[in-house]
C-alpha cells in the first residue's frame, strides 16, 4: 500500500508537502495562503506528537481517506512514543450495505450513467444508533482512537480531529479501485463512484463536516498517505478568517479530455507531460477545489467548504442569505487550442434542474476568450428558421447510424477573438470550437451538460460518450436564433469609467445571469470597492499583477491565475509594477433586485 501506483491512477503529480516556489511571474500550481511560521507539520511522527497525550481521540474525516493505511501508520508512530493504543472503527456501527443501498437508491438515477438527485438525508442515516452507542473506549489503553467518516456521531468526549482529502485525489483513488464509497461494501467502477460521490456522499459528508468544524482541534491533510500534513484547528479557523477579509486562490487541478488542446500543456510549467492534452483546468469550482495553507514552505490543503462553512457571510456579503454556504460562481479553462470541438450541448433550465436534480442553481455560463487561433469559432444559438423536428431527427439518425452530422445548417458558428465574451444562459445551444482557450465563467453547478452531438467521438478510454438528446430537447430555447444571437448572446463592451492610466470596461452579461463582468485595464494602479459582493478575478492580459488589500496584505498573481477578493475585504488595489498595460476580468454578483426571483435559497 505504500507504492503510490497502488492507490491512485493518474498522470498528475501528487502535491509535495513542501513544493518549490513558482518562479516570479509563472503560474503557481500550489498557491499557498501564508499562515505564519510553525503552523503546519508533516509526517506521522508529528501527528502522533499532537495526539499522544490525549486519552481519547476522535478521528473523523472524509469518505475517500485510506483509513486502514492511515491507522497502521499512526499506530506505529504512537507506539514509537511508548503509547499503548486501542482503535475503534466507526464503520462497525454502519447499517448493512443492503440497507444503505436502499437508502440512497432514490438519489442515484437508476441506470442513468451520469445523473442522480441531490441527497436529502444526513450522515446519521447511514448508521445504526444503537451500534453507535455501543462503541466504547478500552480502559486499559493509553490512547483510544475512534476513527472513520462519522466518528463524531458516536459522542465520545475526546480530542476532535478531522482527516480531509482533496476531491481530485478521491477520484484518482477511485480509478485505482482504492476508494470505497460511504457505507459501500467494495469499490465501485470509477464513473459510478463519482456519481455516488456527487449526489450522495459529498452532500452528507459536507453537512456533517460543517456541523463539527467549529470544534475540530486538529486538521489533517491525508492526500500523501505516507506524509500527512496537520495543523491546529484554531490556526485553520484564524487563517480562514484572514482569507475571508483579504483574498484567496483555490488550488487548481487539470484533466485531459477527448477534445483537449495543447495551450495549458505548453504554457503552464510543472504539469505532468505524459498526457495527450489538458482539456480542463479547474480554477475555481467550489465543490471540488481545495485551499492551500502555507507555513515554512509546507502546504496543507483543506476542501473549499471549510471556508464557506465558517465565513460565508464575509465571503459573499449581500448575497450570503440567497446562496448560503454555496459559493455561486465558478471559473475554469476549456482548452481546444490544437485540439477539437467541444460537444454541441445545452444546460438545463432552472425549473428542470430543481425538479430533476435537486440543485439550487443551474449552469448559466459565459465564455471569455483568452486565446483564439486564426479562424477559431464557437457554436452559439440557432440559425434563423431552424426546424426543431428536423434537427432532432438529424441528431437521432446520426447517433443511431454513427453518421457524421453537418451542424452548421442548424447552429450558428460565431468567429472568436481574444477578449470576446459569449453569453450562454440556460437553454442555449452552444459549444466551443477548436482553437480556443476559454475562461468559462458560470454559476457553480458543473456536471449538468446535455450533449446533443459529439462528433462521433470516443472518450480517452475508447468508449462512446453518452448523449442526452431527450433531456436536451426538454431544455432547448429555440427562440434564441437568427438576429437574436448577435443581439443577446454576444456581449458588447463599453467603458464605464476612466482616468489617467486606467479604465473600467463593462462586458454586460445576459439578463438571466445573476453575475456581471467588468474588465479592469490599467498601466499603473486601479482602486476597487467590493460594494457588498465577492469579486472573482483573473489576469487575462499581462505577465503579473500585484494585489494590495485594505488590510495590508500584498500578493502577486500571474497570467491566467484566478483569485477572489471577498466582500468583507471592502476595498483593494491592483497594481502594474512594470508599467505594462494589464487586463483583469472581474466577475461579481449583480444587485439582488435583478436576480433574486430566479434563485431558490438553499
Amino acid at each position: 500500500m505504500d507504492d503510490l501506483s497502488q492507490f491512485r491512477r493518474t498522470a498528475q503529480y501528487l502535491m509535495p508537502g513542501a513544493p518549490p516556489a513558482a518562479p516570479d511571474g509563472q503560474y503557481d500550481l500550489y498557491p499557498g495562503f501564508a499562515v505564519g511560521p510553525g503552523k503546519i507539520h508533516l509526517g506521522f511522527d508529528a501527528l502522533a506528537g499532537a495526539l499522544a497525550s490525549a486519552p481519547l481521540v476522535v478521528l473523523d474525516g472524509y469518505p475517500g481517506v485510506l483509513w486502514e493505511h492511515f491507522r497502521r501508520q499512526l499506530d506505529a508512530a504512537l507506539t514509537r512514543r511508548g503509547r499503548r493504543t486501542a482503535w475503534c472503527e466507526v464503520a462497525q456501527a454502519m447499517r448493512p450495505p443492503a440497507e444503505i443501498d436502499a437508502l440512497i437508491a432514490p438519489f442515484l438515477g437508476g441506470d442513468d450513467p451520469l445523473f442522480g438527485t441531490r441527497f436529502t438525508g444526513r450522515l446519521q442515516d447511514f448508521f445504526d444508533a444503537a451500534k453507535l452507542r455501543a462503541l466504547l473506549p478500552d480502559s486499559t489503553a493509553d490512547v483510544n482512537l475512534l476513527y472513520g467518516c462519522g466518528a463524531a456521531l458516536a459522542g465520545w468526549d475526546g480530542l476532535p480531529a478531522y482527516v480531509d482529502v482533496p476531491k481530485n485525489e478521491i477520484q484518482f483513488r477511485s480509478r485505482a479501485g482504492r476508494a470505497v464509497n460511504l457505507g459501500g461494501a467494495a469499490p465501485l467502477d470509477a464513473k459510478a463512484a463519482y456519481k455516488r460521490c456527487y449526489f450522495v456522499d459529498w452532500i452528507a459528508a459536507n453537512a456533517h463536516k460543517a456541523a463539527i468544524a467549529p470544534h475540530v482541534a486538529l486538521v489533517v491533510d491525508e492526500q500523501r498517505p505516507g506524509e500527512p500534513a496537520c495543523m491546529a484547528g484554531d490556526d485553520l479557523r484564524a487563517a480562514l478568517a484572514d482569507m475571508a477579509h483579504n483574498y484567496f486562490r483555490a488550488r487548481p487541478w487539470f484533466e485531459p479530455g477527448p477534445w483537449g488542446g495543447q495551450w495549458i500543456k505548453a504554457n503552464l510549467p510543472g504539469l505532468a507531460p505524459d498526457v495527450p492534452n489538458y482539456a480542463w483546468s479547474f480554477e475555481l469550482i467550489a465543490p471540488e477545489n481545495g485551499l492551500l495553507l502555507a507555513s515554512d514552505g509546507r502546504r496543507l490543503e483543506v476542501s473549499f467548504d471549510w471556508l464557506m462553512a465558517a465565513q460565508a457571510e464575509a465571503v459573499l456579503g449581500d448575497s450570503a442569505a440567497a446562496f448560503g454556504a454555496e459559493f455561486p460562481v465558478r471559473f475554469d479553462f476549456l482548452d481546444t487550442v490544437a485540439g477539437g470541438n467541444l460537444s454541441v450541448q445545452v444546460h438545463p433550465r432552472r425549473a428542470y434542474i430543481r425538479r430533476h436534480f435537486g440543485e439550487n442553481l443551474t449552469q448559466d455560463e459565459t465564455y471569455y476568450i483568452l486565446q483564439a487561433e486564426p479562424g477559431a469559432r464557437a457554436y452559439l444559438g440557432f440559425r434563423a428558421g431552424v426546424d426543431p423536428v428536423a434537427f432532432r431527427q438529424a441528431l437521432e439518425h446520426s447517433a443511431a447510424t454513427a453518421t457524421p452530422l453537418e451542424i452548421e445548417p442548424y447552429v450558428v458558428a460565431v468567429p472568436t477573438h481574444k477578449h470576446d465574451l459569449l453569453l450562454i444562459p440556460n437553454g442555449t445551444i452552444h459549444g466551443s470550437g477548436a482553437g480556443n482557450l476559454v475562461l468559462e465563467i458560470s454559476a457553480t453547478p458543473y456536471i449538468f451538460t446535455f450533449k446533443l452531438y459529439d462528433w462521433l467521438r470516443l472518450d480517452l478510454a475508447g468508449q462512446p460518450r453518452p448523449l442526452n438528446i431527450g433531456r436536451g430537447f426538454a431544455n432547448l430555447d429555440f427562440e434564441r436564433q437568427g438576429a437574436r444571437v448577435a443581439a443577446e448572446l454576444i456581449s458588447q463592451p463599453r467603458t464605464l469609467a476612466a482616468g489617467e492610466g486606467w479604465r473600467v470596461v463593462h462586458c454586460p452579461t445576459h439578463r438571466e445571469h445573476f453575475y456581471d463582468v467588468h474588465r479592469l485595464e490599467f498601466n499603473a494602479a486601479v482602486d476597487v470597492a467590493t460594494d457588498g459582493s465577492c469579486h472573482i478575478l483573473s489576469l487575462v492580459e499581462g505577465r503579473r499583477v500585484l494585489l494590495e488589500t485594505a488590510n495590508g496584505l500584498r500578493h502577486q498573481f500571474s497570467y491566467a491565475e484566478t483569485f477572489v477578493v471577498p466582500a468583507a475585504a471592502g476595498r483593494y488595489r491592483l497594481v502594474s509594477e512594470t508599467g505594462e498595460w494589464l487586463k483583469v476580468v472581474k466577475c461579481f454578483i449583480k444587485p439582488q433586485s435583478q436576480w433574486s426571483a430566479v434563485i431558490t435559497p438553499p
